[in-house]
């Protein structure tokens, strides 16, 4: 392992632009919510950096997210020399498409953290970490735009992870369009009806699990003015609606950057994330 020092200057808080700084980065060709929706819900004291990794060919391809995995290291690398205190990887199938299971995850995400002395949390394992920290057994998964292939790496993550995944499917699968071709063409953003939906749909196949998951960043737009908006915006009316918790991997991302700055939102969110008030 190359030798590596954090700038000490970053040290001295009357050095930093502020207490608490965050480093996001997102799946290439992809203008990622996150770093707006964490700071939309973080105190003041939090600043918040992205940084889209480059693979000009990039096509959302599995195998290029396992042939471009170094690529992270690169960004913690760039967010530790200019000052951030935690980062955080958007995009739920990096863990899976590496091949390196649950504890090979867990075991790179400590390296790079220790390396760089600066904390790094993907989405796909931070989802393993909440789900853990709720006790969580049995879950349900509204796999929403994720292919078959991407869905079912989610599904087998979870597994290795001890999850019981009684029933996932995507929206091809629940039947809200004629292919999934057709969900591709979407990019990735659906009018708001159908996280209802989706989520109904969901809790009818699989009524008695101890949470609702959804895969992936996907974005609901607001028939009031068409603003497109995360699962994370959802979960306080959703939880209500199906009386049990529900996790996205961009909500069980938040939750474990907070745990790491030692935050919590100031808005009011779901149960995973309102348990760091408490």
């Amino acid at each position: 392992m190359d030798a590596y020092t954090k700038p000490a200057h970053w040290s001295e808080p009357r050095n930093k632009l502020f207490p608490h700084q965050v480093g996001f980065t997102c799946p290439p060709h992809d203008f990622d919510a996150a770093p707006s929706d964490f700071l939309r819900m973080a105190p003041r004291s939090v600043g918040v950096h992205g940084r889209m990794l480059h693979v000009p060919d990039y096509a959302h391809r599995l195998d290029q997210r396992k042939k471009n995995f170094g690529l992270l290291e690169e960004f913690i690398e760039c967010m530790a020399n200019n000052g951030a205190d935690v980062c955080g990887q958007v995009g739920s199938n990096w863990v899976h498409a590496s091949d390196m299971g649950v504890e090979g995850i867990r075991q790179h995400c400590e390296m790079l953290s220790e390396k760089y002395q600066t904390p790094f949390h993907m989405a796909g394992y931070a989802m393993v970490e909440a789900l853990r920290d709720r006790n969580v057994e049995r879950v349900a998964l509204n796999a929403c735009y994720h292919r078959n292939s991407w869905y079912q790496g989610t599904v087998g993550f979870l597994k290795e992870a001890g999850f019981d995944v009684v029933w996932a499917g995507n929206f091809f699968d629940q039947g809200w369009f004629d292919s999934q071709e057709a969900v591709d063409d979407c990019i990735w953003c659906f009018d708001e009806d159908l996280i209802w939906k989706s989520f109904d749909y969901t809790a009818d196949k699989a009524p008695n699990v101890d949470a609702y998951l959804i895969n992936g960043m996907s974005n609901f737009r607001r028939a009031s003015d068409g603003i497109a908006q995360r699962p994370v915006h959802y979960e306080v009316e959703l939880e209500e609606r199906l009386g049990a918790p529900v996790i996205g991997h961009d909500t069980a991302l938040y939750w474990r950057i907070f745990k790491s700055l030692g935050l919590a939102p100031e808005t009011q969110q779901g149960s995973l994330l309102s348990s760091l008030k408490g």
